[in-house]
This record gives C-alpha cells, structure tokens and sequence, in this order.
C-alpha cells in the first residue's frame, strides 16, 4: 500500500535519518548504507545510460559524466523533492542518426556530425525548459488533458517501435554476431527471471556482460568472429578528462530534434507520477520543476558533447523493490557518474563491446520500451472497444513503426514542410495528439479522467499499489 506521509516546509528537502521499513524522500538510511544504495542506482542506470551514446556515436565517458551532472541540476531544480536519475534518452537516437547521418561501419565508432546533433538537442532542452515554466506558471492540467493514457503509452511504444530497425542491424553485422545477439537476449532474459534477489535488477548489465565474455571466449580463444582488441584499452589513461564537443546549430537538425521535447514531457510525466503513488505523496506541483530541471538538464550535457537527458524508469524500478525513496542516494550516484567519466579507460573499454552483443542488448531494451507502452494501456484500463482510442493508436504505431531510417543504406523517411522535418517519433507523437483530441467525446470517459500513466505498474488512482511493488 502506498505510504501517506507528510512532507517537509521549504524549498529543500532535509533528510531525517531513518534505520529501516520504508524510507520516504526527505529520510535517509545511516551514510553507509546510503552510499551502497547509490551504487545500486549507478548499476541499475549504467546499461542503458552507455547504451545510448553507442548507438547514436557519442563518448560513452562523456555520457556517463553529464548524467551525473544532470542528476544534480534536476534535484537543485525540484529541490530534493522527485526522486530520479538522469540518464541517457533513447527518445534521441533516431533523430539524431538522420540528422547527422551517422552511418557508422562499426558499431559505437565516433559520429563525426557530432556537433550538428548537439545543436538540435538543446532546442530540445530549450524547448522542453519553456514548457516546464510554463507548467510552473500555469499548473498542470492542461498536460494532462492533451496527453491521457493512451495517448502516452502509444508514444512510448512508438520510441521503441522505432528504433527497432537500429536494433537488428547491429545483431546482423555478421552470422556470428547474430548468434551472439541472441545468447545475449537469452542472457538477459536469464537473469531477469532467476537471478536471486537484486540482482534481478540488472539485467542489462549482467546480460551484457555474460555475452561479452563468452563472445571473448569463442573469438578470441577460438577464433570465431571478430577478435576484441584490447589495445586501446592498455594506451588508455586511468585518469583523464572526458572528451568535450562543442555544438553547431542548424536549421534542418534543430528542427527534426527540437519535437523531441514532446516526447520527454510524456515521458517524464508518467515517471513523476509513478514515484507519486509509491511515495504515496502529491508530486504534481513539482511537475513544472520536473520539466525544467530535465530541460536544463539537457542543455547542459549537449553543449559539451553529451546526450540528452530523461529520468530513469529503471532507477524507478529500483526504488519500487527496495522501498528506498531518499533523495540524496541520487547525490551519490550522481557524483559516482561524475569520477567514472574521468576514467577514460573505463570508456575505452566500453568501447571494445563487439556488435553482436550490443545488438542483443538493444533488442531487448527497445523491445522492453514498445512493451512499457502497452503496460501503460494496461494500468490505466484504457478501453479500446472504443473507435477513438483504437484508431489513435493505430495510427500512431503505423507512423511511427513505418518511418523509420536504416543506417548504412541511405534510407531516411521523414516529414518536411518548407525547412521544418520530422522524423517517425515526432511525427507520430503530434498525429496521435492532435488526432485524439480531434476525436475526443464531449463527456469525459473514465480513461480520460485518470490522471496520467505510470511507468512501473502502478494506478495513480488507487489507494493501493497493483503492480509488481506490491509483491516486492
């Protein structure tokens, strides 16, 4: 059952310091078992955070050391009040492959129109910080009223729905990499299922790991595939900055990366209320916070060659089996981030991470993005007897499922209006947006008067929990 507890006065929230049972956002458990829940966040992010960059060409390193950084900015913004992790957004990827038409020849190799994309990420932050002052200055009904279930969960499924094509063609390298693309899915799925206690919470890590030494094993002790060469690894400096680019901006980019701002308030949305009902407190008046502090957030990590930025739902997942809703365990992994990015053995090392296993790892988290999506549908019983929810997203997954771009075949399908592109994700988000209001009834039906959708499971609704945290 979801905790009803009184928050804190002031801007900040303090931390009481508690020893056991259920930690609310302002309490805190003894530093020593704070700092090991911390590292369980670094954990639980790192996979999909370094994940990111690699498939879009950005620095891991980089990467990883501005989710610290923006980890930070969001708890100055909502003042230690929404517990989160910022990490990379894969709502980015397939924007950024067509606006800089990253075509790489090996998986993860540098993106050389680095700079382009950086410009139109931060007109996305910009974009998505206007919209937080504007929730800030205005309240919040209005994002609920344009965005109802299942308008969200069609727009999360479209993100993953549209990266598929990224996802195979790293499992299709080569014949070898295809096969260890599956024994990395199948990894993955192992250790969901029966890996004892938390480390059921990692997954993507622990699967990508399992793939990568069996892939070392069978190529570089049996020769099958393409051996791993650890030589950058051994020139690697232990310590060292991370590698900074500056942005560029232009027209084409700005506008076919901008939209994406939509995307992240959708996302971000259904994350807030999500931790609202486990924490069992009203966080909608710090949605505004919310937005502005994932904007700036993004601002910040592109202008020095970062990705943008979106609170985690699997830091969300963590806090849902381990009950731990502390604000400052996100201090510590934050900082954690931060000196990981000046190791840039560390990226070198990510970098050696072959095809084959990456395209394992992508078809799961992609398929787990579609999949979160319909969850979405689920937990707010949208009812798709009804014409309108059906054609809304019908139409959505079609668009967004169809105009898809393929690397390495020159294959870019987008909108354009004078200079103004989009590609599938936002075109797909402004149809199903537009569409359902077009389309809405006069006399609001039940799944349009549930306020917004949960990320993890939960009925923000109802008194009681109904997802897998009720069991944990």
């Amino acid at each position: 059952m979801a905790t009803k507890t009184t928050e804190r006065q002031g801007y900040f929230a303090g931390w009481t310091p508690k020893k056991e049972g259920i930690i609310a956002p302002d309490e805190r458990l003894p530093w020593g078992q704070t700092i090991f829940v911390g590292l369980q966040h670094v954990l639980a992010m790192f996979g999909a955070t370094v994940l990111g960059p690699l498939v879009m060409g950005f620095d891991p390193n980089t990467a990883i050391f501005f989710s610290g950084i923006g980890t930070l900015i969001f708890f100055l913004i909502v003042g230690g009040r929404v517990p989160s992790y910022l990490g990379s957004s894969f709502s980015f990827i397939a924007v950024v492959i067509t606006a800089s038409a990253y075509a790489p020849k090996v998986f993860g190799e540098h993106n050389p129109n680095i700079a382009v994309a950086l410009g139109g990420i931060i007109a996305a932050g910009v974009v998505y910080a206007v919209i937080g002052l504007i929730v800030m200055f205005t309240g919040y009904k209005w994002i609920e009223y344009l965005m109802p279930p299942v308008v969200t969960g069609t727009v999360v499924m479209v993100i993953g729905l549209n990266l598929t094509t990224v996802a195979i063609n790293n499992a299709s390298v080569s014949q070898f990499d295809a096969v260890m693309a599956i024994v990395t899915v199948l990894a993955v799925a192992a250790v969901a299922i029966y890996a004892p206690g938390a480390l059921r919470r990692l997954p993507i890590l622990l699967g990508g790991v399992i793939g990568y030494l069996i892939y070392l094993l069978f190529a570089n002790a049996f020769g099958y595939g393409t051996a791993i060469k650890f030589d950058s690894v051994a020139n690697a400096a232990w310590v060292g900055l991370p590698h900074f680019t500056a942005p560029t901006f232009n027209g084409n980019a700005i506008s076919l990366i901008a939209p994406v701002a939509i995307i992240l308030v959708a996302e971000n949305l259904g994350h807030v209320k999500a931790v609202a009902a486990m924490t069992g407190r009203n966080l909608d008046k710090y949605l505004g916070r919310a937005f502005l502090g994932d904007g700036v957030a993004t601002i910040v990590s592109a202008s020095g060659g970062g990705t943008g930025l979106t609170t985690y739902a699997e830091n969300i997942g963590v806090m849902a089996v381990t009950r731990i809703y502390s604000t400052v365990i996100f201090i510590i992994a934050a900082l954690v981030a931060i000196l990981l990015g000046f190791c840039p053995k560390f990226g070198a090392l990510v970098a050696t991470i072959p095809s084959g296993v990456l395209g394992g790892l992508t078809i799961v988290l992609f398929g787990l993005i579609a999949a979160t999506g319909g969850r979405i549908w689920i937990q707010n019983r949208v009812d798709f007897s009804k014409t309108r929810n059906l054609i809304t997203a019908a139409v959505g997954l079609t668009i967004g499922a169809g105009m898809v771009s393929v690397p390495n075949h020159n294959v870019n399908f987008l909108l354009t209006i004078g200079n103004f592109s989009i590609g599938g994700i936002g075109v797909a988000t402004f149809s199903v947006i537009i569409l359902y209001q077009l389309l809405r009834e006069r006399k609001p039906q039940p799944e349009e008067a549930v306020t917004a959708d949960s990320a993890v499971g939960l009925d923000p609704a109802a008194e009681t929990d109904v997802g897998p945290e009720a069991e944990a």
